[in-house]
């Protein structure tokens, strides 16, 4: 089945590139290091400079990559004498693997699933122990790290139903890639079960490191009290409409009921590539002013790395993504700045922190976005309510802490094991 699965790669590759190109036009990112995508590197590219042992951690993208902040300081903190490796999928990732960790990691594109890529690519960093993030299966890479002795642990490992149903029609082809995992830390009970339904050997629970993730190293506290002081000189109620995605702006702020002259709105969307298109429904950006005017309605959030301060500068935050089937995204961060939440019906992705979070009472869950506008309307009317759901929320986000300790001792043990 692996064959065949290579053939279609093969085969797919002018629309590969061609998806390329056009991510391209809209994100230069893309258009960086292109050869590394086919494991093919210059003399002085990544990992050139020094021979130390490698970890390497595969983040896909922009919340992979903040959610393995915890798990890449803990190992740098336990094996100094070891380099990481963080590879990414995506320009807002690999921009986020830099603005996180800096120059502490090594970083780079991991290649498309090709045997001679992935092949190039081991050959180049000859990591000790892969980590890939979340639901990051990859056949013939997974392959050729069992080939090559490279112990790989699925880490803060998530499958929704949807997911395992999707898996599951193409199981000749996934249930020997989990197979060829050394070892795999679910974030939850049912997500393991669906893993062990597929097949997949060596399944734990080891919790949700988005947990530990939150406030990570001190800089997202400072920037939720950096909010916190832009709330407080506006003077203004604000209602943050975070990390939305295409069509949800309109929908969102269609809800809202006529401007009572003090509202505003700060939309945050998820991917950068659609700021200046939600521009045309902002007053005022926060690139070109630092503070809306008194007259603005409507204020885009078009940084990178910021969400913290934007949820630190909110009244209450509407999660996007989750108001068509698309998964949601992560509610734990805006629970850490004390952000009361609402939601749409369409968390799967983040299913299980959505319903500790609802039933701790430190979110809302709404059928559809004028229900969602609905209530976090009330709740900028009730600020005791307010101040219940944001004590609840950092609470469930220190109960739920620990997951990192768990992940570490893992990937030491997989090290540390005879070959």
């Amino acid at each position: 089945m692996r064959g065949l699965y290579t053939v279609l790669l093969r085969l797919s590759l002018p629309l590969i590139l061609l998806k390329l190109w056009r991510r391209g036009r809209r994100e230069p990112g893309y258009c960086q290091a292109l050869g590394e995508r086919f494991g093919r590197y210059s003399p002085s590219g990544p990992a050139a400079s020094s021979a130390a042992p490698v970890f390497w951690v595969h983040a896909v993208s922009v919340g992979e990559a903040r959610a393995a902040a915890p798990l890449v300081r803990a190992l740098q903190a336990a094996r100094p004498d070891h380099r990481v490796l963080v590879t990414c999928t995506t320009a807002a990732g690999r921009e986020t693997v830099r603005q996180v960790f800096g120059d502490s990691v090594i970083c780079a594109w991991l290649p498309y699933d090709y045997p001679g890529a992935v092949r190039r690519f081991l050959e180049r960093f000859k990591p000790r122990l892969g980590v890939l993030m979340e639901t990051e299966i990859w056949p013939n890479l997974l392959a050729a790290c069992r080939q090559r002795g490279v112990p790989v642990l699925l880490a803060n490992a998530r499958m929704s139903e949807r997911s395992a149903r999707g898996y599951a029609r193409w199981g000749a082809l996934a249930r020997p890639a989990l197979a060829a995992m050394s070892r795999i830390l679910a974030q939850s009970e049912a997500d393991a079960e669906r893993l062990r339904g597929l097949g997949a050997p060596r399944v734990e629970v080891a919790g949700n490191l988005k947990f530990d993730a939150a406030f990570d190293a001190g800089h997202d506290a400072a920037l939720v009290e950096a909010g916190k002081l832009w709330r407080a000189k506006l003077g203004r109620p604000v209602l943050l409409l975070a990390s939305t995605r295409e069509g949800e702006e309109e929908r969102l702020l269609g809800a809202l009921p006529a401007w009572d002259g003090r509202l505003l709105v700060l939309v945050v969307p998820r991917h950068p590539q659609r700021f200046d298109e939600v521009a045309a429904l902002a007053q005022s950006r926060r690139t070109r002013s630092a503070e809306p005017a008194p007259e603005d309605r409507v204020h885009l959030g078009d940084t990178m790395g910021e969400m913290a301060f934007y949820y630190g500068a909110c009244d209450v935050a509407v999660i996007g993504g989750s108001f068509e089937p698309l998964g949601g995204q992560n509610l734990i961060e805006a629970l850490a700045a004390g952000a009361p939440v609402v939601t749409g019906p369409h968390m799967f992705n983040f299913a299980e922190a959505a319903r500790l979070a609802v039933e701790a009472g430190a979110a809302l869950s709404a059928p559809d976005a004028a229900a969602a506008v609905r209530a976090a309307l009330d709740l900028m009317a009730d600020p005791a309510r307010r101040q219940r759901m944001a004590a609840a929320g950092r609470a469930l986000c220190e109960r739920h802490r620990g997951a990192t300790a768990r992940h570490v001792a893992a990937c030491l043990q997989l090290i540390e094991a005879p070959g």
